[in-house]
Formats: C-alpha cells, sequence, structure tokens
C-alpha cells in the first residue's frame, strides 16, 4: 500500500481578505497582494482547495519516481522531506495566471528542488516531440521525482508510463499507470492515452524481437492514425468534462 502524506490543517487565510477573484491576471507571491491573490486563484479557479485532503499520491518506483495531482506548498515540502525529493516536473506547463503554479514554483525554489515544464495534452494523441523531450528530461535530471499535472489522473499517469517504458519495462505496466485507481475514466477522451500504450503493446506482440520504446516512437508511431482510431463514449465525457471538469 502506498504510504498517504499527512495533512497538515491550518489553510491560509487570504479568502476573507481577497474580495475580488481575477483569473487571468498574472500571480506573484512575494508580494502580500499577489500573495493572496495566487491563494485565491487557487483555491477558487484552479480548484486545489479539493485536493488538501486528497493527494493522489503513488509511488511509481520508490526513491526515483513518484507522482502526484498538484502539491500544495505544504504538501511539497512534506514530500520533499519525506522521500528526498530533488526535481519537480509540472505537466501542465509554465501558467503565470495560475496560482497554483506560482505558489508550487516559489515552494520549489525555497526548498531547494528543481522545477521543469513538460506540458501534455490529456485528450490527445501524445505528440511525438513532446514525448521525445520528456524522455531527454528524464534523462538528466536528479532523483528522486515528483511528476504532477492538475488531478493527477492522466497526464501523470502518460507521464509515468513513459518512465517505464524507458527503463525497459512492459507496456502492460504502462498502461496500467492509467487507471481508475488514480481517478483516469479510459471511456472519455482521455483513454487516447491508454489507446497509445496499447497501441506500443499490439507492436511488441507482433514481433520476434520488440522493438525498443523510442525506435518504435520515431519510426512506428502515427499521430493521426489514433487519433482517427479512437472513439470515446459521450457518458464518459460528461463525467470527465462536466462533472470533474478536467483539464
Amino acid at each position: 500500500m502506498v504510504p498517504a502524506l499527512p495533512f497538515r490543517p491550518g489553510l491560509p487565510l487570504v479568502l476573507a481578505r481577497t474580495r475580488r477573484h481575477t483569473p487571468g491576471v498574472p500571480k506573484d507571491p512575494s508580494t502580500s497582494a499577489g500573495r493572496r491573490a495566487a491563494w485565491a486563484d487557487s483555491l477558487l479557479h484552479d480548484h486545489s482547495i479539493l485536493r488538501i485532503g486528497w493527494r493522489n499520491w503513488g509511488a511509481v518506483e520508490p526513491g526515483r519516481l513518484y507522482r502526484s495531482n498538484h502539491p500544495q506548498p505544504w504538501q511539497l515540502a512534506q514530500a520533499a522531506r519525506r522521500f528526498g525529493l530533488r526535481s519537480v516536473v509540472n505537466l501542465r506547463g509554465q501558467r503565470v495566471e495560475c496560482g497554483s503554479d506560482a505558489l508550487s514554483r516559489e515552494a520549489a525554489l525555497r526548498l531547494g528542488l528543481a522545477h521543469y515544464d513538460a506540458p501534455f495534452e490529456s485528450r490527445g494523441a501524445p505528440h511525438k516531440d513532446r514525448i521525445l523531450r520528456l524522455a531527454e528530461l528524464f534523462g538528466r535530471i536528479e532523483e528522486p521525482v515528483l511528476i504532477h499535472c492538475k488531478s493527477g489522473a492522466d497526464r501523470t499517469g502518460l507521464a509515468a508510463g513513459l518512465w517505464l517504458l524507458l527503463q525497459g519495462r512492459p507496456p502492460e505496466e504502462a498502461v496500467a499507470q492509467l487507471s481508475l485507481r488514480w481517478g483516469h475514466i479510459s471511456a472519455s477522451r482521455t483513454g487516447i492515452l491508454d489507446a497509445f500504450f496499447r497501441l506500443y503493446a499490439m507492436a511488441c506482440r507482433s514481433g520476434a524481437s520488440p522493438k525498443p520504446f523510442l525506435d518504435w516512437l520515431r519510426e512506428d508511431y502515427d499521430e493521426a492514425a489514433l487519433r482517427q482510431s479512437f472513439t470515446s463514449r459521450p457518458w464518459a465525457d460528461r463525467i470527465v468534462d462536466g462533472l470533474l471538469r478536467r483539464e
């Protein structure tokens, strides 16, 4: 069982002092007003209030790679102390208007953690160039590493699976990183990420000697064909896009 990170009470009391929420405005937590605006945006617009007690935390490989949803500053500090984190990879990409982004970057800097951006999509066929950039990043950053997106379900599962494939692990282990256990709903449009891993699994089974993942990616992977072949279920899309409002 994956150990749960402890919850620390004492949420900053910024909402009572922030009269107007202003999404879309760059957030600068280095000033008192900017910090209040960052917290208000994080809690209300980015829905981090729902992530206070729900971390979606897991160890892809203990001591090397961990996964979660977008961490609050104190959650990142707890994880750094407990697991010895050295690097953070943000799969949402840099968002200057996002309070969660501003606060976690500031926390990483304060904790001495290297912070990297590797943006991915959750509802489209994975882009070859982005996977290659992530592979290069994984090859040079200091471990242990924490990867996160917003909810820790879709893009984080994709990146965790890619990391396993880069370690030479079978595609079945990669696709297991995208499951309902993490909040991933494969029948929705985000299921195209599962389809990507299964496409490589089929390629591995079709030959006597499975092609290494990066060779298959460079030589055989067809993004357009994957997009054309995948169909989601409307009921699942309503859950992910309407009810959960996933990014």
